[in-house]
């Protein structure tokens, strides 16, 4: 392949990776917490596309800065989730908790649907028709490549967004007690945790992320009611490619998730483009089941064991 081809494929897929990883975050972090697999979260990322098109259309505010009006917003609606589908079902089985999630998936798509229609929005941004020259660089045979503005910026944001949390996990006190509560449940109840108000604040932080994520890819694709699925298929891959539960593994994943989707779809296509990262991600857990980064069982069981 030419180099100079090779290197805008590169490109283009790290920078989709790099949204793919933020909204993957979200969906590992409330199944690390909660142990819920959350079937309506490309609902919450399709709504935050939304969002951000009504505000941008009515208020004529820039896309990227409406994310200071979408987070509190989106929160809000976490937390108002939580308490009528998903508390009630923390105690159900995990069958139950699947339906929930599903039918609530099927709900708002058909709500978005009757309330806004099936077509396609979408927002032009000045800025963002521009392209951005990288190179010439003849030491590598590679000539000029073209970078979007638009995806760049989502990229850069999208990595800030996701260090901010992978540090705030790491080093907050509220980081610290909510990866206590996705350890052992019991023993953070023992400790005085709310484990009620951790898992409030899990699922909102959760959907925020993913709202995020919507946020910024709205300059680059288009909302409809439907746009949620397409996204949540590969935000699955990426979480379970990455290891059920680890949020750099849901970063990798997201990485390699979208360079594997680029250089597919040039090769055979966008419409068989699935079907290549379906069978890399299927390679992958043939390999190792628990994905790149999860702990098996017994390490998980081990690495509880010796925590300080």
């Amino acid at each position: 392949m030419d180099p100079t081809l090779f290197t805008q494929l590169l490109i283009s897929g790290i920078l989709l990776g790099g949204i793919y990883a933020l909204a993957s975050i979200g969906l590992t972090l409330i199944f690390g917490v909660m142990k819920i697999v959350n079937f309506a979260h490309g609902e919450f990322f399709m709504i935050a596309m939304y969002l951000t098109y009504w505000v941008v259309h009515y208020f004529h505010i820039d896309p990227y800065l409406s994310t200071l009006i979408l987070v509190p917003v989106v929160f809000l609606i976490g937390i108002v989730t939580y308490y009528l589908f998903i508390r009630p079902t923390l105690s159900s089985s995990v069958l139950a908790q699947i339906f929930i999630t599903v039918g609530l998936s099927t709900i708002i798509q058909n709500l978005v649907l009757l309330f806004w229609s099936a077509d396609f929005r979408s927002i032009s941004l000045g800025y963002a028709t521009d392209s951005l020259v990288l190179g010439p660089f003849p030491a590598l045979h590679i000539e000029e490549t073209m970078v979007s503005p638009a995806r760049l910026i989502a990229f850069v944001l999208a990595i800030l967004l996701s260090i901010a949390f992978y540090l705030f996990l790491k080093l907050s006190y509220t980081g610290k007690i909510i990866r206590a509560t996705a350890q052992d449940r019991s023993a953070a109840l023992l400790m005085g945790i709310n484990t009620d108000r951790i898992y409030r604040l899990t699922f909102a932080i959760g959907i925020v992320l993913v709202g995020l994520a919507g946020g910024l890819v709205l300059p680059v694709y288009s909302v409809h009611p439907f746009v949620g699925f397409d996204f949540v298929l590969i935000m699955f891959v990426v979480v379970v490619l990455g290891g059920m539960g680890s949020v750099v593994g849901a970063m990798i994943g997201g990485l390699i998730i979208g360079v594997v989707e680029v250089f597919s779809s040039y090769w055979i296509g966008q419409e068989n483009k699935q079907v290549i990262y379906f069978l890399v991600f299927i390679g992958i857990l043939v390999v190792r089941p628990s994905g790149l980064f999860g702990l098996k069982e017994e390490e998980e069981l081990e690495h509880i064991e010796t925590i300080d």
